[in-house]
């Protein structure tokens, strides 16, 4: 901005200048009285005066508008004057609700000062402050893992009611042509949750008919006095949207107040309404799918237990005649038939682990992974076989128990493939992203690897087509990415990636 002139008697042609000009101006003498004042700048003066009917010009400044003594305005004016410097800066003048961009001209015969209301400029600042603010915290809430649907939903709606400027926030299921208050924030007591009502009486009723959200600002203005909804609830306000599961109607997120709104929602909150009821929509989906497979699981888990059950008797009772068999009897059928009976047995053992154990990781813990494998190798069967491990120390977060269960799952699997004398190494991957365990048997062809964890897949007649199948259900259940490749020494390489360290331990 170009500096004004500082003036206290400016000529016509200055005056009729400066009263074109939108901003305020006005000029004072070393004695604080106003000088001259442009049309913008006597109608602020004016606005601020204790006196509604006194003059503009001539008046003391400080005297004709006490509450400014104790502002920033003062201070700022004053110094100018003092040091004879030029002044610049923003200010809020409460008295007239006004943000102003202040511009302070000082010369020997007084202070020129140029204001310009910014006030619509700082609240479309203050308003972009509060969009980013509320994504953020949304951002923060949705992808909290430790925190429940229904501890996220609750701060949910106090972030919503808060952003929204409304009293009430609350989801909704609807069934059988009823509406449920299933969760909420409300001071309107039939938005409380557990109330319910008829769907023809609720504003939802038309929200659920849209495939977009539903806004009301003064209700009474837009046609709903003589509704069922208006006659029971009196809202006066409300944005809602359609909640989904699996694209069918499970209900409405919905934020509302009995008063009317001063002005439309802007495209911003409503774009954060239609975030929340997508979130929404999604964790439902997510917590429907999750209810289905714990179900199926829980039905799977009882289906093993009653087969391993039913399977372990005539098991038990075979072995132990057949123990008796091979004292009386050196007979070279035994031999099979011990080696039939042994593959039961680590088959009825892996569909045990598979039903029970095979996704279930309840907490997680610090684990020193170099203490676990070795744990693991000593009662793995692993015969002569050798393992190394690549590494003094790393430690992982991990369920120690069902690492374990893998760990030794990969090294029978190098024994059961490689024999006897398999060389297996374990160690940290070079990109600090997880680790791997590699053996120097023959390895699993290329294009057999996108299958090898599936359940059932085995290459040894004597497999059972589990072992793997447990190993890649273990790393889900720890949200780790398993890949199979070829080791330097040929054979199979298994690389664990995603995988959380503790400590500052890494590659």
């Amino acid at each position: 901005m170009t500096d004004l002139p500082s003036v206290t008697d400016p000529d016509a042609d200055l005056r009729t200048v400066l009263d074109r000009m939108a901003d305020g101006f006005f000029a004072v003498d070393t004695d604080w009285r106003i000088t001259y004042a442009n049309e913008r700048g006597a109608e602020i003066l004016r606005g601020a005066m204790a006196d509604d009917d006194a003059t503009v010009e001539g008046a003391h400044l400080w005297e004709a508008i006490p509450e400014a003594t104790d502002t920033e305005f003062y201070d700022r004016y004053h110094r100018a004057m003092r040091t004879q410097e030029p002044a610049s800066f923003d200010a809020y003048y409460r008295p007239l609700d006004t943000w102003f961009d202040v511009r302070a001209f000082p010369s020997e015969s007084g202070l020129s000062i140029h204001l310009r209301d910014i006030t619509e400029r700082r609240e479309l600042e203050r308003q972009r402050r509060r969009n980013l603010q509320a994504i953020q915290r949304l951002y923060a809430v949705s992808s909290d893992g430790d925190r429940s649907f229904e501890a996220k939903l609750e701060e949910i709606f106090e972030l919503g009611c808060e952003y929204l400027d409304l009293p009430n926030g609350f989801l909704t299921r609807i069934e059988e042509g009823t509406q449920h208050i299933e969760a909420s924030r409300a001071t309107h007591s039939a938005l409380e949750r557990g109330e319910s009502c008829p769907l023809e009486e609720a504003y939802c009723k038309r929200t659920v008919e849209l495939d977009r959200l539903l806004t009301v600002v003064d209700a009474a203005n837009e046609g709903w006095e003589g509704e069922p909804a208006y006659e029971r609830f009196g809202l006066g306000t409300y944005i809602g949207g359609r909640v989904e599961i699996d694209a069918e109607l499970y209900g409405t997120l919905c934020f509302a107040d009995t008063d009317a709104r001063g002005e439309p929602f802007s495209d911003l909150q409503k774009t954060f309404v239609e975030l929340l009821t997508r979130w929404v929509s999604y964790e439902l989906e997510r917590e429907r799918t999750r209810t289905q497979l714990q179900h199926e699981r829980d039905r799977f888990e009882e289906f093993a237990s009653v087969v391993s059950h039913d399977l372990r008797n005539p098991l038990n009772t075979a072995v132990g005649h057949l123990e008796l068999l091979a004292e009386e009897s050196g007979s070279e059928r035994i031999d099979p038939i011990q080696r039939s009976l042994r593959r039961m047995e680590t088959l009825i053992e892996d569909l045990l682990t598979l039903a029970r154990d095979g996704v279930r990781v309840e907490e997680l813990e610090t684990v020193d992974l170099v203490e676990t494998a070795h744990g693991a190798w000593s009662t793995a069967e692993t015969a002569d076989a050798d393992l190394t491990v690549e590494t003094d120390r790393l430690r992982i977060r991990a369920d120690a128990s069902r690492l374990r269960q893998l760990l030794e799952n990969l090294f029978r699997n190098s024994v059961d493939h490689g024999g006897s004398d398999v060389a297996v190494r374990i160690g940290p991957l070079a990109d600090a992203n997880g680790f791997f365990v590699a053996d120097d048997g023959p390895g699993i062809p290329e294009e057999d690897r996108d299958r090898a964890f599936e359940t059932g897949y085995t290459t040894r007649e004597e497999g059972t087509g589990f072992g793997l199948s447990i190993v890649e259900e273990i790393a889900a259940a720890h949200d780790w990415s398993v890949a199979i490749d070829e080791g330097a020494a040929g054979g199979a390489r298994f690389e664990f990636t995603g995988v959380a360290f503790a400590g500052g331990d890494g590659a």
